[in-house]
């Protein structure tokens, strides 16, 4: 077995895609939505696309380039093996 050093796809990332400024972003932009109109169907109406981008980019990303990273790292083992 062989030992893959871990990576992690936020240091090739800049500062306004990273964990902190994505909450922020859209913790505030849900916030203002309700602000603006105190409505619960508009503020509903904007975080569901802004949750769905958070998740995506704070737990689906990371995970997908990891796995992609141990995939990379296996094939060129397994080339130099040959």
């Amino acid at each position: 077995m062989s030992n893959h050093q871990s990576i992690n796809p936020w240091n090739y990332k800049p500062w306004w895609c990273q964990p902190w400024s994505i909450l922020l972003t859209g913790n505030g932009l849900i916030a203002g939505s309700w602000w603006l109109g105190h409505r619960l169907w508009f503020t509903a109406l904007v975080a569901l696309p802004i949750l769905i981008w958070m998740g995506f980019f704070l737990l689906l990303w990371p995970r997908l380039v990891q796995q992609a990273w141990t995939e990379l790292a296996r094939g060129a083992e397994q080339e130099m093996g040959e």
